[in-house]
């Protein structure tokens, strides 16, 4: 992405002056400074000076809105796409056609309510970063499916100028998977999901402390020294937990629909805030199974696609956000050729591990013990044994985590206890390679084997594999250039 010229463009709908106004999204910034104007002039704390404060900052909201509006243009040509912002410094940010790896169209509340949409194109860059989005807010529905549809066009239309029209004509639709709504019985077990109704119910809470005196509501304080209140707190909690994990889960994935449209990949989910994405098919490098402890024991898990370029991978790559652990399977070998079942790694890498896990335990005990020594106080000594005793299954829970193994055109890797990723790779992905080598891991004859790649996390690591095997595993998934890598030990 470079800077271009400014040029003519396309302006965004004039809808989204009122959409800004209304989020505040120009003045969010001036929000403490009109506060503290406020506090100094004294105005006190009263219904007026809340109305005054509001119309104010929704005055210089309004007001920036329409800057922003007008000094916003953007123009999708036959080679580039260019947005053009600013009204002091004024900058041009063009992508060629053929680095934009997706584009996603969301529609939030607001947005659906006043017939707009927002756009966002990815385009491939040194990194994944938030720099590499485009992002084109306050469009029509027609005119994000316009841009969306000629954006992807022109991509796929380069790519075969580039490679030579190696890419054969458009293929029907075709409907990979469609979320089940029994599936959300599994939300509990995610951590994400679950904080849904934490941040939901923190954020109520803060909002009650900012209002006057007079408009705040009296909380109830129970009695915790009454046991039978405390059991229905706890149980009240976790329901509610419960609940609004569901809830928050079906929020996200309302109709969630994975489709195989000619060369892209499509996700369309979300009952709030509508979002469509489109990836590349082209760009995919891999895809990453992810299992969390309590998804584990009931068979579930999550897909991510790996993509080139894509930003805010984590959300946009999803392409199950939660279903059945074959489903998943399935899912990840229609995108990405697997190359077998994995290799154990050696038993030394099953000593470290569970070294490593009871060495917590063993600090605590040897604390402990001084303590007892010194002044007889021997609960310490007592809890580093019980950890040292829980740190020898969490030992073996991360070594049997471990796996690795390469095929043909793949390899795949393997840990975590805590969430267990399985990750499978093209060997086109890998860009470069890299080796580590604690002392633990010298002794042991271990190595830790870092595959660098142009997609996802940007690096995938193979631990505690024997140093002897790190040449051959290198050079099976990338060829002879990566012979060059001499054995450890």
């Amino acid at each position: 992405m470079t800077g271009a010229p400014e040029a003519p463009g396309r302006r965004t709908s004039p809808w989204v002056l009122l959409l800004h106004t209304v989020t505040f999204r120009q003045a969010r910034a001036l929000v403490p400074a009109v506060l503290a104007l406020g506090v100094t002039r004294g105005l006190g704390n009263g219904l007026g000076t809340v109305v005054a404060l509001v119309v104010g900052i929704t005055v210089l909201s309004l007001l920036g809105a329409a800057i922003s509006w007008w000094r916003f243009s953007y123009t999708d040509g036959d080679s580039a796409v260019v947005v053009t912002r600013g009204l002091l410094s004024r900058s041009a940010r063009t992508v060629p056609n053929d680095r934009i790896r997706g584009v996603e169209v969301e529609a939030p509340v607001l947005h659906r309510l006043l017939g707009l949409v927002r756009v966002r194109i990815d385009a491939a860059a040194g990194s994944v970063t938030s720099e590499e989005e485009l992002v084109i807010d306050g469009v029509t529905r027609a005119e994000g499916d316009r841009l969306r549809h000629r954006l992807l066009t022109h991509a796929a239309s380069a790519q075969d100028l580039a490679e030579g029209g190696r890419h054969a004509a458009a293929e029907p639709e075709e409907e990979l998977l469609r979320f089940d709504y029994r599936w959300l019985v599994y939300a509990p077990l995610v951590g994400s999901y679950l904080a849904v109704p934490l941040a939901a119910g923190g954020a109520l809470l803060r909002a009650a402390e900012e209002l006057p005196e007079q408009f705040r509501p009296e909380f109830w304080s129970p009695d915790v020294s009454d046991t039978r209140i405390v059991v229905r707190l706890v149980v009240g909690a976790l329901l509610l937990l419960i609940l609004g994990s569901i809830l928050g889960s079906a929020l996200v994935n309302w109709r969630f629909r994975l489709l195989r449209r000619g060369g892209a990949l499509v996700a369309v989910r979300g009952l709030v805030t509508r979002r469509h994405t489109e990836l590349d098919i082209d760009r995919i490098r891999g895809c990453t199974i992810s299992e969390g402890l309590g998804m584990r024991l009931v068979g579930a898990a999550r897909v991510s696609a790996l993509v080139t370029g894509l930003g805010d991978a984590t959300r946009r790559g999803q392409v199950l956000p939660l279903g059945p652990v074959e489903l998943a399977r399935a899912l990840s070998a229609e995108l990405v050729d697997h190359p077998g079942p994995l290799h154990r790694h050696p038993p030394a890498a099953r000593r470290r591990s569970i070294a490593r896990g009871t060495t917590p335990g063993l600090l605590v005990a040897a604390a402990g013990g001084v303590l007892v020594a010194m002044t007889g106080w021997w609960p310490m000594l007592a809890a580093g044994g019980v950890l040292v005793l829980l740190g020898v299954p969490l030992g073996l829970a991360r070594y049997n985590a471990l796996g690795h193994v390469a095929g043909p055109r793949s390899f795949a890797m393997r840990s975590g206890w805590l969430v267990r990723s399985h990750t499978v790779l093209q060997d086109r992905a890998v860009v470069g390679w890299q080796v580590r080598q604690s002392l633990t891991q010298r002794r042991a004859g271990l190595v830790t084997v870092l595959a660098c790649v142009g997609a996802g996390s940007g690096g995938y690591t193979v631990r505690d594999m024997a140093a002897a095997e790190a040449p051959e595993f290198a050079q099976a998934a990338s060829g002879a250039w990566a012979a060059t890598l001499t054995p450890y030990g």
